[in-house]
């Protein structure tokens, strides 16, 4: 099996930025929903929802190359 070769070298933090935010925000989510009531709860739903729906756009994405 062989890959293609992308052509570029990317850093580590260029690979790894994305997730990480995503991985925060996910965290921040979270923790606001679980230690407060009202509008944390709905700004947790939505960074949460943020995170899933940001995997399956690029899961989508990938498989149409």
């Amino acid at each position: 099996m062989s890959r293609k070769s992308i052509g570029h070298h990317q850093s580590l933090s260029a690979i790894f930025a994305i997730p990480l935010i995503l991985g925060v925000l996910a965290l921040i989510g979270l923790v606001g929903a679980l230690l407060q009531d009202g509008a944390w709860d709905l700004i947790g739903s939505a960074l949460l929802a943020a995170a899933v729906g940001v995997v399956v756009w690029a899961r989508i994405r990938a498989r149409r190359r």
